[in-house]
């Protein structure tokens, strides 16, 4: 199905249901349940979820496949951040035409930085991407403020332009970002007993574009071009030995990465029309690398789950309290409620930055192959618990 094999195409759909159904999956407590605090199932945050997705299988295209480890693809980000809202503030407030050009503009920063850092592999290639980040960012910041607006960020204003779009509305505030007049902005809310449910446009247009992106990962998984790319990352040396250059090929991969990154930007500016430097400081940079790493690198749907899990403890782990710890223990006589609020006290809320670097020292010590590895390890071990009579029943060849 879709020119997939069987296994890929599952995976597909495995996928497109956890995002179609994500209103309903993220919000599995009650409105008014003490645990509705873990909920996340608002647009904001599941759109922060598909965007952060696509900008990790983005970047595992040139880490995963090729082992090119770039600590600058947060400038892409950035360059289809400001792409999108110049093309809102110009143009019309359809979100189509500033993705598009969100895309092709990250994919030719991509070239410029591509040509020139892939001189170099290794380490050295990992300083340059982070170099070109940061004078991406100090441009951003400073020097090119005309374009940027510097430390305040490229907003949408009364006055601009917008030749296919009005300046204003009827009644005097900012257009809204859409889809051919479909409003991003735009939701239902679903109320079912005391659960309720909230199915947002936008986060439905950015689900769709998952779905596409993580679609042309498969293909370029495997693909002819996929297979370079695994060839070059196992052994460059021994490839150039036989007369390919892998330069053009980990130039395509880099460019395409950028690419990713620059629709995710796009996709950014598309929700909240608004482009600041900050996203592209080198701690984004890292962040993308830490989803990749965590999710699994090189696997298809790793990099999707390192983002949403590193995107969920930014914004619902880091809520949990003091005085939400003491409303759990607060059955427990004071002295051990008191124990137990200083014990988790450094693992939550502004510390959890802390409990996110153990859980990553854990998987990269015990789980290299990241997420994905322990949800393999995992479903091994409900195999062997099968009876034998199972076993027995298939005829499988010997290994």
């Amino acid at each position: 199905m879709f020119g997939l094999e069987k296994r890929d195409t599952q995976l597909l759909i495995i996928v497109a249901v956890l995002t179609m159904f994500a209103p309903f999956i993220l919000n599995p407590f009650p409105t008014d349940s003490g645990l509705a605090q873990f909920n996340a199932g608002y647009p904001d945050l599941m759109q922060r979820f598909v965007i952060f997705g696509i900008f990790a299988i983005g970047f595992n295209i040139l880490f995963g496949l090729t082992g090119y480890l770039s600590f600058g693809h947060a400038a892409f980000l950035g360059v289809g951040s400001y792409s999108a809202v110049w093309m809102f503030k110009l143009l019309s407030m359809n979100i189509l035409p500033a993705i598009i050009l969100s895309v092709i503009i990250s994919g030719l920063f991509a070239w410029v930085i591509g040509f020139i850092s892939l001189r170099r592999t290794g380490i050295y290639f990992s300083i340059l991407t982070l170099a070109f980040a940061q004078m991406s960012f100090a441009l951003a910041y400073s020097v090119l403020t005309p374009i940027t607006n510097g430390e305040t960020g490229l907003q949408i204003l009364l006055d601009d332009p917008r030749i296919l779009g009005v300046s204003q509305t009827a009644d005097g505030s900012i257009p809204v970002t859409n889809l051919f007049g479909l409003e991003m902005r735009a939701a239902t809310d679903l109320v079912i007993g005391p659960w309720s449910f909230t199915f947002s446009a936008g986060y439905y247009v950015c689900a769709v574009i998952l779905l596409l992106a993580f679609y042309l990962s498969i293909r370029i998984f495997r693909s002819p071009f996929g297979m370079m790319l695994r060839a070059i990352k196992s052994n460059q040396t021994r490839m150039n030995y036989t007369g390919l250059n892998p330069k053009p090929y980990t130039l395509a991969a880099f460019v395409i990465s950028g690419m990713y990154a620059g629709l995710a930007g796009g996709l950014m500016a598309s929700m909240d029309p608004l482009a600041g430097a900050e996203r592209m400081q080198w701690t984004a940079s890292g962040e993308v690398v830490l989803m990749t790493i965590l999710g699994g690198a090189g696997t298809l749907i790793g990099p999707v789950l390192g983002a949403g899990m590193i995107k969920y403890f930014e914004n619902i782990f880091s809520k949990i309290n003091d005085n939400v710890l003491h409303g759990w223990f607060s059955f427990m006589p004071d002295g051990i409620e008191n124990l137990l609020v200083g014990i988790i006290h450094p693992f939550v809320g502004k510390g959890w930055h802390l409990t996110l670097g153990i859980i990553f020292m854990l998987v990269v010590t015990f789980l290299p192959g990241g997420l994905v590895e322990g949800g393999q390890r995992i479903a091994r071990l409900f195999r062997k618990s099968q009876p034998q009579d199972d076993k027995s029943a298939t005829t499988e060849p010997a290994e």
